[in-house]
């Protein structure tokens, strides 16, 4: 297999979008964080490209919402953005069937909180 970042492709700071080729085939991966600003998920939703073969979408989003963490009680509009643009590739939101923090606070009087996501 052979890896390239595409700069070419998706260019933003907080998007790192990875091509690799496995015998004749291209597949595509993406990591992504957003910050506090959701811009890097504005900028995929208002970017028009035509990319295929999106086989993992991963990253820090900072959207907590209740459709995965179970803890949390309340629907941010930002995750709506989110499973729109996941939607324009194609891919599904994927749990564990427990639903486990994925970001653990260094404070002890902070939440653990569920913001960083798969979609295969």
């Amino acid at each position: 297999m052979c890896f390239s970042l595409r700069k070419d492709i998706l260019n933003h700071k907080n998007i790192c979008y990875f091509s690799f080729f496995n015998n004749s085939d291209i597949f595509f991966m993406i990591d992504i964080y957003s910050n506090d600003h959701q811009s890097a998920l504005k900028y995929l939703k208002n970017t028009k490209v035509n990319i295929y073969s999106v086989l993992i979408i991963t990253g820090d989003f900072n959207i907590r919402d209740s459709n995965w963490d179970p803890s949390y009680s309340f629907h941010s509009f930002h995750s709506n953005s989110l499973l729109d643009v996941m939607d324009s590739f194609n891919l599904k939101l994927s749990c564990t069937n427990q639903q486990i923090p994925t970001h653990y606070s260094n404070n002890d009087s902070d939440l653990n909180l569920v913001i960083d996501l798969f979609f295969l």
